[in-house]
């Protein structure tokens, strides 16, 4: 089985070669990866990606936001290769209109 770190640059690779440059999500995506080693994980989780999201706790709810959508789609690209990967859904993060803390949102099959 691969590496989060080794399906990371395949999923890069791929990207890039179909023209996206992929700058501050690649960089992101590099941060994430770190961020699961540190913590011993071998796959993408929604909790894992939530707590990297969420990160630090002063955080802006959009910047939250922003890195889970990068997540979401390298975990869509690594459900490929390993089946307990768990793709953050779409609608778990929702910017509220009157704060700048994320809203989780729960209860859809989650």
């Amino acid at each position: 089985m691969n590496t989060l770190r080794e399906l990371l640059q395949d999923y890069l690779a791929m990207r890039r070669a179909l023209g996206f440059k992929l700058r501050t999500e690649g960089t992101g995506l590099i941060s994430f990866v770190a961020f699961s080693e540190e913590r011993q994980a071998d796959h993408i989780s929604i909790a894992l990606a939530l707590s990297w999201a969420t990160q630090p706790a002063s955080v802006q709810a959009y910047r939250s936001a922003q890195r889970l959508s990068y997540v979401r789609g390298f975990a869509r690209y690594c459900s490929a290769f390993d089946a307990r990967t768990e793709v953050p859904p779409l609608e778990f993060i929702a910017l509220p209109a009157s704060t700048s803390k994320p809203l989780l949102l729960h209860g859809r099959g989650h």
